[in-house]
């Protein structure tokens, strides 16, 4: 649906004006393989040596002495958070930013639900929509260093009657196609039929009847019901269902304690976020749809900021006993050109030179500088996470509204890091539609969408 939000624009000054008042303190999816080399694009490595300090040790914020070995000022980022909640803006949010193993910044703010305000926290449970599919990857990657699985293992090899509408197309889809949206499948595939209540087992079905944009391997097109082919692989090669199996492999050794799967993991949680959307009196508060947690690997994760942390931690090379680096470097080398990813907002087209996607996460070259990110939306829900490596910096930001207006944050860190001129990414509260959210976003015949037209043979 891809709606733009019609709401007043702030302006970079509306938002700076607010700064000075602002106290700045901190307060499953329901014949194993050996594994095989991938070739990967050489890729900065973070060093093992040291884990992270727990979670509960960490510093929060770190001290004025710490922020000054690095070029951002976490207390006016922070500031800039409290500004965007400020009057309504937007609800509520919560944002983590990491560097050099440690957590700078870890806090809600705003209130989970309009009609019963209470404050995000750091441990307030959202919805991460399509951030779920980096955990997929992961998963599949840890399954790979097993030996239980392979990154060119064949589809059929362990869903026997996957069916494709070419002569010989399912034989050649692999996991890393799968991870990488190459299916040669139309670009969000069967999405508008999730929307309609279809049932996932009945759509992995219809894959053998609908055309395809090109061969498997051979190029981009975003998916949800077909990216969670991978939940079934997990399952037929460990025995195990697919939210249990990342549950054990990565929630728990990386003390994500607030992360769940599905709808009743969300709504099991001590706090969590109600979505909002626009109404005529402004936010109004809905009851979370239950759609797109059917494709549990594509869209299923609910957890917080906190957990966020942890896993930018993980990811940023700082807990090798759970994710070694070989495996990282191997999850986020591109694989795949996404040339549309660098339109869209003004960050993107100011900032970005090349884009890709990896497994499960996208590559990006901002300014000059190697960026791994991921953004993700469902109704009521956004979020955004990414990594600097040679900055060794990590920040995820979650809000609780369809308003677009909280992610120039993200360029915002970024540009102060690297030392790069200041843009108003703020002024900009226009849904990104080069952001591939979990909506179909035209009317189109079930199962189809204009992809044969936009998706880019790379």
């Amino acid at each position: 649906m891809n709606e733009r939000m019609r709401q007043p624009r702030w302006r970079w000054g509306v938002v700076t004006s607010l700064l000075l008042p602002l106290a700045l303190a901190s307060a499953a999816q329901d014949a194993a393989h050996p594994p095989a080399p991938v070739a990967a694009r050489p890729h900065p490595a973070p060093s093992p040596d040291a884990l992270p300090t727990p979670l509960d040790a960490a510093p929060l914020p770190a001290s004025a002495s710490d922020q000054s070995a690095t070029a951002l000022d976490v207390r006016r980022i922070e500031a800039m958070a409290e500004a965007l909640v400020a009057n309504g803006r937007v609800p509520g949010l919560a944002m983590a930013i990491v560097k050099d193993g440690r957590i700078l910044s870890l806090r809600g703010y705003g209130v989970t639900d309009v009609r019963n305000p209470q404050p995000v926290d750091a441990h307030t449970v959202f919805r991460l929509a399509s951030l779920s599919k980096s955990f997929a990857a992961t998963l599949a990657g840890l399954l790979v260093n097993d030996g239980v699985l392979r990154w060119d293992s064949r589809v059929i090899d362990y869903l026997p009657d996957f069916r494709m509408s070419q002569p010989d197309a399912a034989a050649h889809l692999t996991l890393a196609d799968l991870l990488s949206h190459r299916t040669g499948l139309p670009r969000n595939a069967f999405d508008r039929d999730l929307e309609a209540n279809a049932q996932y087992r009945d759509l992995t079905q219809r894959i053998a009847d609908t055309p395809l944009i090109c061969a498997p391997g051979e190029c981009y097109a975003y998916q949800n019901v077909a990216f969670s082919l991978v939940g079934d692989l997990v399952f037929a090669a460990t025995g195990r269902f697919y939210s249990e199996e990342v549950a054990r492999r990565i929630f728990q050794p990386l003390g994500m304690h607030d992360a769940s799967y599905g709808l009743e993991g969300l709504q099991a949680s001590a706090r969590w976020a109600r979505p909002h959307a626009r109404g005529r009196g402004g936010w109004v508060s809905l009851d979370p749809k239950p759609n797109y947690y059917r494709v549990a690997p594509a869209a299923g994760v609910n957890a917080s900021i906190s957990d966020l942390a942890q896993w930018l931690l993980a990811h940023g090379g700082h807990r090798p006993d759970v994710l070694p680096p070989p495996l990282l470097a191997t999850l986020h080398a591109p694989r795949v050109a996404t040339p549309t990813e660098i339109r869209g907002s003004s960050w993107r087209r100011a900032r970005l030179r090349q884009a890709s996607y990896a497994l499960g996460w996208r590559e990006y070259d901002y300014a000059g500088h190697p960026l791994i990110f991921h953004g993700g939306a469902v109704q009521g829900y956004r979020g955004m996470m990414a990594l600097l490596p040679e900055q060794d910096l990590g920040i995820a930001i979650l809000w609780n509204s369809e308003s677009a207006l909280p992610s120039g944050l993200l360029p915002t860190v970024l540009d102060s890091v690297l030392g790069l001129p200041a843009g108003h990414w703020l002024d900009n509260d226009v849904l990104d539609e080069s952001e591939e959210l979990l909506y179909a976003d035209r009317a189109q015949p079930a199962g189809t969408t204009n992809a044969r037209a936009q998706a880019s043979p790379h």
